[in-house]
Order: C-alpha cells, then sequence, then structure tokens
C-alpha cells in the first residue's frame, strides 16, 4: 500500500527529460573587448581560494578603512563579510567617480509618454540631488543611522536619489515595488517599523496618469491598525508644482517633497562611514505564509558582489550605454539599475512605464535613439514583445553587444527569437539564475569564456559552488537526467543576512534542511537550500524548474500563495481558498484561485469578481487571478492539508497524480469535469507542456 509520504512527490524525486540543446558561442567581437576574457579568472576563483578569492570584488570599491576578515563564520549561518571594513555606498556610487565623470551621465530617464522630453542626470547633478534629499531625511525628519524608511514609487529619477540619500546618511531603506497595492505597502511598513513613508502623487502606465497618493495613505491605515504609526508622509509630484492625484494631503503629515527641498537647495551632507556589516537596505519577497520576508542586505559585502557581477557577467564598461528593463522595486533593480552599475560609473536607461506603450516597437525606439549596446530584461517581457511585435526589432538600427534574461527561466524557443531577431545574432546572452536572497547572480555563463545553451543558466557563477541534492541530501550526479534541490554550497558576500527580525525562520527556510550539525561553525555544514528545484547536465549546466514550494513566480514576481489565499479569504462568502499556478503564454506563470462557500451561499460570477477584486485591492495588479474556480470543497489529505498539486494538475491540463491517499478523492472528479469543460468553452486549452513545465506542476503544492 502507498503510504501517503511516498504519494508526495517533490521536484528531488522527479526525472525530467528534455533534448540538449546545442552551444551558442560568444562573438570574437565580443570577447575582443570584454572585461574579462581571460581563462585565468577560473583559476582565481576556484574553491580552495574561497573565501579570500572575493577579494577580487571588493578591490572594485572605495573603502574608508580595510578589512581584517573576509569572512565570519563565528554565528553561522550569519555570515559576516569584510569585517572591520568601513565604506559608505553612496560614496561608492556617486562621489568617487566626481573627478573623471562628473559630466558623464548617471541616468537617462525615459517618459513613458513618447513625446516627453528625456531627462539626463549626469553625475554631478545626481551629487547635487542626492545630498539635498540626505538633508531633507537628516534635518527635516530627524532620521538618524539604522531608522528604517519605506519608500512606495514608480520608475522615476527620484527613487534612486531617495535610495542613495539613505545610503548616504546609513538609513535602511525599504522599497516596495510601486504596482503593489497600499495594503501590501503598510505590511511592510509595519514590518520594518519605518516611521516615514516616501511616496508619489501619479505617473504614466499604459498611456494613463494613476493616481498613486491614494495607496500611500491605504498604507498609513493598515501600519495603524498593526501598531506601526507613520509620522511623515513625503511626496514628490510627478509635474514639480503640479498636483496630480484626487486624493487630499494630510495635514500635519503629508509634504511636497518638491517644496521642503527648497529649504535644502545646494545642501552638501558627509556620507556617513559605515561598517561592512551594517544592514543597506530591506528587500521584502513572498513567502509560504502571509507575512512577508523582509531580507536584509549588507553594505560591503552586498555592493562588493554586485560591481563584481556587474562589471564580469553584465561586461559593463564606463562608456557603455546600459539598460535593465526591470523595475527598482524588486532586487534586480536594486542590485543591476542602483547599486551594481552607479558603483562601476556606468550610464544607465530608467524607463518609466510598459514595454508596449504605444506599440511594440518602443524598446527598439529607445535602444536606437540611445545607442543603448547593453540590455537587461525578463522572459516575461521578451514573449510579451515576441507575441504583439515578433518583427519589430529589424526596424530599427540599434546594436547589442550583450542581453540578460532574468528572473525565470526561459523557454528555449523564445531565447533563440531574443538572440536572433533582438540580439541580430551579434550579442552575448546572459541567462541569469538568483533570487531576491541572493544579492546578485548565482548561476550564469561568463560571457566571453563560456558558451550559451538555449533553456539553460549555465554553471555556477565565480566563487559560488552549487550542488543538486535530493530529499536526504545526496548528490544528484551530472548528466543523471534527474531533478534535485538547488542547493549552494557556501556563502557568498551578496548573501542576505537574515530576514528583519525573524532569524530563526531565517535558519528554518534556508538552511535547516541540509545542516547536520545546528552547532558548527564551519560553512561547509551550511548549504544553503534555493527552493528551487533543477536539473545539471554532464557539462555541469544547471536547468531551472522552478519553485519547489508554495511560491507563484508570475512574470519574475514571487507571489506566496497564503498572501494570495489570505487576501480571497477577505470575502465573506468564501470559506476556503487555493491558489496555484497556470502555464500561461505571455507572463509564463499566471495565478488562479480555488475557492469554496460558505453553507448558505451559491456560486456566482458575482462571488468570483468579489474574489479577484479582494486580491488585486490586497496585494495589487499582478497577482489577479487569471480565472477563479468556485467548488464544492477542496481536495485534502486526511490530515486536512489541501492539496494544491492536484488542482494544479487539473488546472494545467495533466495528470492530478495519484490521489489515493485523499481524504475526499471523489471531488477531484467533480472539480475536474467543471473546470476544463469551461476551460475548453473559454478557449482556454493550454499549449503542450514541456517536461519542465510538467514536472513543476507535479510537483507544486508538495505537502511537507
Amino acid at each position: 500500500m502507498t503510504t501517503e509520504s511516498e504519494a508526495q512527490v517533490s521536484e528531488a524525486q522527479i526525472a525530467a527529460h528534455w533534448r540538449e540543446e546545442e552551444y551558442v558561442y560568444p562573438p570574437p567581437k565580443f570577447i575582443g573587448q570584454a572585461n574579462v576574457s581571460d581563462p585565468a579568472i577560473l583559476d582565481r576563483f576556484r574553491e580552495d581560494r574561497f573565501p579570500e578569492c572575493f577579494k577580487e570584488y571588493a578591490d572594485l570599491l572605495t573603502w574608508e578603512k580595510y578589512w581584517e576578515t573576509t569572512l565570519d563564520t563565528s554565528n553561522a549561518p550569519f555570515w559576516r563579510w569584510f569585517v572591520g571594513g568601513r565604506l559608505n555606498a553612496c560614496f561608492n556610487c556617486v562621489d568617487r567617480h566626481l573627478p573623471k565623470y562628473r559630466n558623464k551621465a548617471a541616468f537617462i530617464w525615459v517618459p513613458e509618454p513618447e513625446d516627453a522630453e528625456t531627462q539626463v542626470i549626469t553625475y554631478q547633478e545626481l551629487y547635487r540631488r542626492v545630498n539635498e534629499v540626505a538633508a531633507v531625511l537628516r534635518e527635516h525628519c530627524g532620521l538618524k543611522t539604522g531608522d528604517r524608511v519605506t519608500i512606495h514609487m514608480p520608475m522615476v529619477p527620484e527613487l534612486p536619489v531617495t535610495m542613495l540619500a539613505c545610503a548616504r546618511l546609513g538609513i535602511i531603506h525599504s522599497v516596495v515595488f510601486g504596482g503593489f497595492s497600499g495594503a501590501a505597502c503598510g505590511d511592510r511598513i509595519a514590518d520594518s517599523e519605518s516611521r516615514v513613508l516616501i511616496s508619489m502623487d501619479a505617473y504614466y502606465r499604459n498611456g494613463e496618469l494613476l493616481d498613486h497618493k491614494a495607496k500611500a495613505d491605504e498604507a498609513v491605515e493598515v501600519a495603524a491598525r498593526a501598531g506601526v504609526q507613520v509620522e511623515r508622509v513625503l511626496v514628490w509630484r510627478r509635474f514639480p508644482g503640479r498636483y496630480e492625484s484626487a486624493t487630499p494631503m494630510v495635514a500635519g503629515r503629508d509634504e511636497f517633497m518638491d517644496e521642503v527641498l527648497r529649504t535644502y537647495r545646494n545642501r552638501i551632507v558627509d556620507p556617513v562611514s559605515m561598517p561592512a556589516e551594517a544592514p543597506l537596505f530591506l528587500m521584502y519577497t513572498s513567502g509560504t505564509t502571509a507575512r512577508p520576508k523582509g531580507c536584509q542586505h549588507s553594505t560591503g559585502g552586498y555592493l562588493a558582489y554586485v560591481a563584481g557581477t556587474s562589471k564580469y557577467y553584465q561586461d559593463i564598461h564606463p562608456e557603455d550605454t546600459y539598460w535593465c528593463f526591470a523595475d527598482i522595486g524588486w532586487i534586480t533593480g536594486h542590485s543591476y539599475i542602483v547599486y551594481g552599475p552607479l558603483a562601476l560609473a556606468a550610464t544607465s536607461v530608467m524607463y518609466e512605464g510598459v514595454p508596449t506603450y504605444p506599440d511594440a516597437g518602443r524598446p527598439w525606439r529607445i535602444a536606437e535613439r540611445l545607442g543603448v549596446n547593453i540590455f537587461h530584461t525578463a522572459p516575461t517581457t521578451i514573449r510579451m514583445l515576441r507575441k504583439l511585435g515578433p518583427d519589430e526589432p529589424k526596424k530599427y538600427d540599434y546594436h547589442f553587444k550583450h542581453m540578460t534574461t532574468v528572473g525565470e527561466p526561459i523557454e528555449p524557443e523564445v531565447w533563440r527569437w531574443y538572440h536572433q531577431v533582438v540580439g541580430k545574432g551579434e550579442a552575448v546572452i546572459v541567462d541569469t539564475w538568483w533570487q531576491t536572497e541572493n544579492g546578485g547572480f548565482l548561476g550564469s555563463t561568463l560571457p566571453a569564456l563560456q558558451p550559451m545553451k538555449p533553456g539553460s543558466c549555465g554553471p555556477g557563477v565565480l566563487g559560488i559552488f552549487p550542488v543538486i541534492l535530493d530529499e536526504e541530501g545526496r548528490e544528484v550526479p551530472p548528466g543523471s537526467g534527474k531533478a534535485g534541490n538547488m542547493v549552494i554550497r557556501n556563502p557568498w558576500p551578496g548573501i542576505f543576512q537574515t530576514i528583519w527580525g525573524q532569524p530563526d525562520r531565517f535558519i528554518d527556510i534556508y538552511y535547516r534542511k541540509y545542516n547536520r550539525n545546528p552547532n558548527s561553525k564551519d560553512w561547509h555544514d551550511w548549504p544553503y537550500f534555493a527552493g528551487d528545484g533543477a536539473l545539471q547536465a554532464a557539462d555541469g549546466y544547471f536547468r531551472i524548474l522552478g519553485r519547489v514550494d508554495d511560491v507563484i513566480n508570475v512574470a519574475g514576481h514571487r507571489l506566496g500563495t497564503k498572501e494570495l489565499e489570505s487576501a480571497a479569504l477577505t470575502v465573506e462568502e468564501v470559506a476556503e481558498a487555493a491558489a496555484v499556478p497556470v502555464i500561461d503564454e505571455l507572463r509564463g506563470r499566471a495565478v488562479e484561485i480555488y475557492a469554496s462557500l460558505k453553507p448558505g451561499f451559491q456560486p456566482s460570477k458575482e462571488i468570483e469578481d468579489k474574489i479577484s477584486a479582494a486580491i488585486e485591492r490586497l496585494i495589487g495588479p499582478i497577482a489577479r487571478p487569471k480565472s477563479v474556480w468556485i467548488v464544492p470543497d477542496m481536495p485534502k489529505t486526511r490530515s486536512g492539508k489541501i492539496m494544491r498539486r492536484v488542482i494544479a494538475g487539473i488546472s494545467n491540463f495533466t495528470s492530478p497524480g495519484d490521489i489515493t491517499t485523499l481524504a475526499n478523492p471523489e471531488v477531484v472528479d467533480v472539480i475536474n469535469r467543471r473546470v476544463r469543460s469551461a476551460k475548453v468553452e473559454r478557449g482556454q486549452v493550454p499549449r503542450e507542456l514541456s517536461e519542465a513545465e510538467l514536472e513543476e506542476i507535479r510537483a507544486f503544492g508538495k505537502v511537507e
């Protein structure tokens, strides 16, 4: 008889079957100009040279005081990097470039309206703006080193300016993605205990000027209910001197930043000397429980890691024009729009709006006009542009030397379009794998030295030693065709320090699974559990399958099922809710919600709409369900746990798997017939799924 535990398949027990793709080699022209084309670098970052190999990254920075200990493991796994060293992140990103690059563009900001004027911010102008905002934060708001500030802003230049002003003072910034709701922002304010919220009145999205200030009021209310009182809300205006929100300013609490700044014009604030291990920022990521995780990133280790990976993997030179088509509200934007590129004196393009406004040729027009030669975006954006404008890149005379893909695995056929059509066969691609918690890239090809392989991120990056382990901690051999859990055997400078205020949760989620000795101070005893399933080819390249926990990756945005389900449960009629991923041609993954109702209520379109509205209101439009299915009951184990992998299989037209251990197996057939017949009627039958996608669906929502 099959036991319940045996029936619950995990990524670490799955065989994956697909054709290995052929290598694609970097163009000689790229190799000739690359920051690193000497294979000796691979030798310098060998495991027997760890952790001192990372001195090469740290030496890209300017240190006020050099460090004494490269890696302190005395309180494992709370790693401390470059201990004894002192520096300031803002100084490294702005001040130190002034003697050579003061008149060079730091940011080129492109507003969404195509007839609006592009704004160029030189390093000298960035220095002036950052100092003035730092003066506001210190003198007007009374903030000091170690205080937290929540920033809820769209993609405008004032966002990195505000972040750098915080870093200048040693204030810990917590940037919330602008598309998140006010409630989601309020939860993060409460968790970080921020007393100041910095927001904006409005911004452009898909041709509309959206009211953003309304979210600030909601965020303050949500934080107050959680016991945290926001004392001051500073509001940037999209058009200085002109208020574009219908939401009134609150007297005594809200102030326009452009008005406050008048008092602090041309003020200079000395950068605060910070210990290398001091927190630089919090970046919240969804977890498998309703409470998000505040990933705490350090100053010295993080900045060294993003500078090193920006130089070697993004191949950024000071003369390049680099465009990371991401949002600063996510870790990609922190690491590879703000801190990494600025540490290298790069010129970065920032774009306010959506990729396809007013049409799918917009990115390529921007690239042509500004001379962009490095392009960095997510598979979601690539799929969208491929669908809406497959031939658009051919119309424009731009030339990329380098392109990045980030945030989720990219399908080989989409990779080929990116390479051949977007890159015109001239660009090298780095397909990167990493996470919010990691600070920077963990898996990628070194662009001038290692060939590309469509669908594979490549080997571990310099100084990173990954391995695939099964559930019992046994290594899954490369080339075996078996998937397993992606694990990093060693710490690295960019890794987050802890979960803000939740050190036990930090250990439980990332280290307890494979730790054999909780008292050990040896890093070898603390492998990092990434929570992603992967397969390693015989050549050492990794193919990432996706999450093995209950986090749904929608267009590169990680959404916790518990957050989604909690939002659905705010609808009065809903008794139970389950969120599952469904394969989506455009976004990679989308959310579908299953709900069962309380007694006395009947299924209706009105209730479905209320559930969708609640999720959008409490989390944000990115979380809007593709479909809501009201079902008579959820498939559950005998212990009462909802078997999400079963309904995920139904949603994706794959097998729901073994249901013999369910307490109510009969409900599966009822749900199956109801959902699939409705999908057929709506034309939502998915394309044929790849083996990797099938394995992901089978593994989703496994019961621990």
